[in-house]
């Protein structure tokens, strides 16, 4: 008895450990209507047509060039966007871009959170996309749920088939548009009339259509919480004056439903607030959240939850603004002298962030205002490094790149300077020039668009060149304009 009376008050064994991993619950969002939820749909309505229609512009460029307005084109490594035209060597407005995008970001979430990612990240608009396409098969919410709890009768299988077969259709329609940007769209699109789309093609299309429908479809919230890095960086980037999605807790704790006949005076005395914990404001969230638990790393800041709120708000009698675009400093103000304080647009971020995107942009509109015609680049052999010829003169050989942006072709006479009394040949012209003089000089031509290739040896007096290396400068002199362009390079003697 004594043993079973000392067993008797031992603790109980500990319950079996929460798991690691919580199983994924669908979200069921539920339609909004309001402003926020008009400027979405306006936002997906005109950015899905841009995508899409953007390969279609046409650009007059000229005989034997493409005529489409934005085309990456990786064959002939050029970058078409409208007027300008990005060869290899201009990788550094690529540089730009994402500065300017990084940057530019960082600013929108400064003043106004991650409005990006609520408002116009492709994630975001195929998602809307896509939902829309449920409500308007399989119904809204309540619809939703129960036929998904039901029964996997015919009606089911009419519903769900047609809903992905809609999705489907979306998602290749979104991988033909990511290709057209990289072909020219109307040749393709007649290839693919005549079935012959091209392996490299079919792929590709292939690879954007299933990324688009398990991410749209499927995925949905899962890629803002769990894959996209965004939610984690932005804590950084908010300060006490940027705009979030803020519950105003002040004004509507504590929550309790309204009950008839109760009035606001009698509610206000039993110590309740405005919410009337209706939960539209969970309901029509995207990632499923309760914003009246405060800022959240699942929050896209899209504002269907005030669109919900504020109609909640307006049904019972009471002002809108329960749930609104806010600052945390203005929530503070609010609690304690209920007056409402002024939003800081420009404050020390802010302009750091334009100054930056300022600068940047300044350069790079430089850059292809002040972008010469031609690109000169020399490659000295490697294999041998040098000969020594039977005169005892020494002869390095070069290649000779020549990158022509005009719409011309254009001719350059070569010239060379550098060791005293070296002499320059272009291999197959038969011109040989003695030093400097010009009447003597090899005349290189390039072809328009195009990047000319030339093998050029470089041949110094025996005694005119000092052991190892020294400097040899080549310079090209366009005759149509006489422009000089130069590359440095080394010479070797032994």
């Amino acid at each position: 008895m004594q043993n079973l009376a000392r067993s008797s008050s031992l603790p109980p064994p500990p319950s079996a450990p929460a798991p690691f991993y919580a199983s994924h619950q669908k979200i069921y969002p539920k339609a909004a209507r309001g402003r926020f939820r008009r400027i979405k749909s306006a936002l997906m309505v005109g950015l899905l047509a841009l995508f899409m229609l953007l390969p279609w512009l046409r650009w007059d460029r000229g005989a034997g060039l493409p005529n489409q307005a934005i085309l990456f084109d990786l064959d002939s490594q050029r970058f078409y966007l409208f007027a300008l035209e990005l060869w290899p060597q201009h990788i550094y407005y690529l540089t730009g871009a994402m500065i300017l995008a990084a940057v530019g970001l960082f600013l929108a979430t400064a003043l106004a959170g991650r409005v990006w990612c609520g408002y116009t990240c492709p994630q975001t608009v195929w998602t809307d996309l896509y939902v829309k396409v449920e409500e308007w098969i399989e119904g809204d919410r309540g619809a939703r749920i129960r036929l998904d709890k039901g029964p996997r009768d015919a009606g089911w299988l009419a519903k769900k088939t047609a809903k992905h077969a809609v999705w489907l259709l979306i998602a290749l329609a979104t991988g033909a548009s990511a290709l057209f940007y990289f072909v020219d769209a109307p040749g393709y699109v007649a290839d693919l009339l005549r079935f012959q789309p091209g392996p490299v093609a079919t792929g590709w299309i292939l690879f954007m259509t299933a990324c688009t429908y398990a991410m749209a479809g499927f995925m949905r919230e899962q890629m803002c919480v769990y894959v996209c890095p965004w939610p984690r960086i932005q804590a950084a980037l908010l300060d006490d004056e940027s705009l979030t999605v803020t519950y105003q807790d002040w004004r509507g704790d504590g929550r309790a439903p309204l009950r008839k006949e109760q009035s606001w005076a009698e509610r206000s005395a039993e110590g309740l607030g405005d919410c009337i914990d209706c939960k539209a404001c969970v309901q029509v969230c995207p990632t499923g959240i309760d914003i009246r638990d405060g800022l959240q790393m699942d929050c896209i800041s899209c504002g269907l939850c005030i669109d919900a709120c504020d109609d909640v708000m307006g049904r019972i009698g009471r002002p809108g603004g329960l749930i609104r675009y806010d600052t945390q400093s203005a929530q503070e103000a609010k609690a304690v002298a209920r007056k409402p304080e002024p939003y800081r647009l420009v404050r020390p971020r802010t302009i750091i962030y334009s100054l930056v995107m300022l600068v940047v942009g300044g350069m790079m509109t430089l850059g292809v205002l002040l972008e010469p015609t031609v690109d000169v680049s020399v490659l000295r052999d490697r294999a041998p490094l040098y000969v020594t010829l039977s005169d005892g003169a020494i002869q390095n050989s070069y290649t000779v790149k020549i990158s022509n942006m005009t719409r011309a072709p254009q001719d350059y006479r070569l010239t060379v300077s550098g060791p005293r009394g070296a002499t320059v040949t272009a291999v197959g012209s038969g011109a040989v020039g003695g030093g400097n003089a010009d009447g003597a000089a090899p005349v290189l031509g390039a072809e328009p668009d195009t990047v000319q290739t030339h093998r050029v040896h470089v041949r110094a007096p025996a005694g005119a060149a000092a052991a190892g290396s020294m400097p040899l400068t080549l310079t090209l002199t366009r005759l149509s304009d006489g422009v000089v362009h130069q590359a440095e390079t080394v010479f070797l003697a032994p």
